[in-house]
């Protein structure tokens, strides 16, 4: 029998990734920022954008050391995300998520930066692009689409994430965030007809309680407008270097669409790794060196 892949020792990652830093931003307050710091040198700044539900740490941490080793390497919890993600701010939409990165960055005094996106982080870095274009050198997209409600199970899926986000913010007005989000996992394991779990106890432990460190509604309220985005109409004028990284084995996020996600820009580099859509946690020997190369082709370097 062939031997699985080697899980990563999640302590070790994170006591090499780069060190915390609170910046406060205007209007929304203080953040917490993982930030491997400007060196004074020209080497470029990459935000790295987590997918929905995750946590900075639970999506970057096998990549956070080998990217900063090139380069400055910056990342955060999405609003409502995570433990430190913002609890402030009116809505939390992908615009919203994208202005962040953008607000984010002058705070950190980022003219440039390349947008590194996963999954429902690759949806934030497009509209990063579109919203703020004098801040995005490049982008790579990993796991994602440019659209995600497009058939109707999709649609079907997203009016049930939404039709949660009133309940969770119930729950949470008693005191039983963490009742709502056992609910959730009960529903999502329930509707993939399987328990979602890494091979790993410990790992799945780890992960599952990075993610319900979120508040479940403002989680849910970004799931919903993930469903409503769509960048086709405009991909195709995506004018700074861009990079893909698909998974040819997602069972999240359709790989003929990450495919034609390249395949609707200019120019894209494509690279494919034979792999689900847990790759970056459960498959870094695979995703990082694609991550890797990715980068370097949108940086040069």
């Amino acid at each position: 029998m062939t031997a699985g892949p080697v899980l990563p020792d999640v302590r070790d990652l994170l006591a090499t990734a780069p060190p915390h830093r609170t910046v406060d931003l205007p209007g929304l307050g203080p953040l917490d920022v993982r930030d491997s710091g400007d060196r004074g040198d020209d080497r470029p700044t990459v935000l790295l954008l987590h997918g929905w539900t995750a946590s900075a740490d639970l999506n970057w941490c096998t990549a956070y050391g080998p990217l900063a080793e090139r380069y400055r390497v910056v990342a955060w919890d999405h609003r409502g995300h995570g433990a430190r993600g913002l609890r402030t701010g009116r809505s939390t939409g992908i615009d919203d998520l994208a202005d962040d990165a953008a607000v984010v960055a002058a705070a950190l005094g980022i003219d440039r930066a390349v947008a590194v996106g996963y999954s429902m982080g690759g949806a934030v870095a497009q509209a990063l692009w579109r919203r703020h274009p004098g801040l995005v050198d490049g982008l790579v997209l990993c796991a994602t689409a440019a659209a995600f409600g497009v058939t109707d199970a999709d649609r079907r899926d997203f009016r049930g994430i939404a039709r949660g986000i009133g309940p969770a913010r119930l729950l949470e007005a008693v005191g039983l965030g963490t009742a709502a989000w056992r609910v959730a996992r009960w529903a999502g394991d329930r509707r993939a007809g399987r328990a979602t779990g890494l091979s790993d106890p410990d790992l799945d432990r780890w992960a599952w309680d990075e993610i319900r460190a979120g508040v479940l509604s403002r989680v849910l309220a970004a799931g919903a407008d993930l469903g409503r985005f769509d960048a086709t109409a405009w991909l195709g004028g995506v004018d700074v270097p861009h990079a893909v990284v698909a998974c040819t084995r997602d069972d999240i996020v359709d790989p003929a669409r990450q495919e034609a996600l390249a395949t609707a820009m200019p120019a894209t580099v494509l690279h494919g790794i034979d792999t689900d859509h847990a790759a970056c946690l459960a498959r870094p020997d695979l995703f990082v060196p694609a991550l890797a190369a990715a980068v370097g082709d949108v940086t040069g370097s």
